[in-house]
């Protein structure tokens, strides 16, 4: 993926007005996390630049890197994401999740490619933020609506695995997830609330 030089905002891509840049300040040192998870976010940076599968989803055609962060609210997901994109070199963008989800069936969707296809050439960290909206469990299909519901999350799923590009997913709880997206992902970090013992 081509790398952007982070602060030329000339550089800057629009995605599809689905997504807000973050300008990510946050280093390694900035992270409140015990050491073996500060390890594991390298560990993840460390896959992507070298282009190894194990981080990868388990797919074979997966082509880009997903992870997933899970933790209360005010533990670090979004500084562990800009610490990454700091590593990496690579600008970070928050999915406006009002401007993608819609109410009506099949729009969801449709926004979702156009945001996936601008992000393609872009060689961005596409980051959503509470993501359980997005891929939140399967529900018992009573009407179309239901099955819509139940369609977009495969559809996410797919497009992650197509993206040649890094994913970053965020969530209070892993328990409010699709447990077929779970049973998918290979990276999965769990931050705990800060507390002042913890190393940074």
């Amino acid at each position: 993926m081509d790398k952007k030089i982070k602060g030329d905002s000339t550089a800057l891509p629009d995605l599809a007005g689905m997504a807000q840049h973050i300008n990510s300040a946050a280093r390694w040192a900035n992270l409140a996390l015990p050491q073996n998870l500060t390890a594991q976010l390298k560990a993840f940076c460390n896959q992507v630049q070298q282009g190894r599968e194990p981080l990868h989803l388990q797919s074979n055609s997966v082509k880009g890197a997903c992870a997933l962060f899970s933790g209360p609210h005010a533990s670090g997901k979004t500084l562990a994401a800009e610490a990454i994109a700091n590593a990496l070199h690579l600008e970070l963008y928050r999915i406006d999740l009002e401007a993608v989800v819609s109410k009506y069936i099949g729009e969801t969707e449709k926004n979702l490619r156009k945001l996936f296809d601008a992000a393609k050439d872009a060689g961005v960290i596409l980051f959503f933020d509470e993501a359980d909206a997005l891929f939140g469990k399967r529900t018992e299909v009573k009407d179309a609506h239901d099955r819509y519901a139940n369609l977009e999350v495969s559809y996410l799923l797919q497009l992650i695995a197509d993206h040649a590009g890094v994913v970053i997913l965020a969530t209070n709880s892993n328990a409010a997830l699709d447990n077929a997206f779970i049973r998918r992902l290979r990276n999965i970090v769990t931050l705990p609330f800060p507390s002042a013992e913890a190393p940074s």
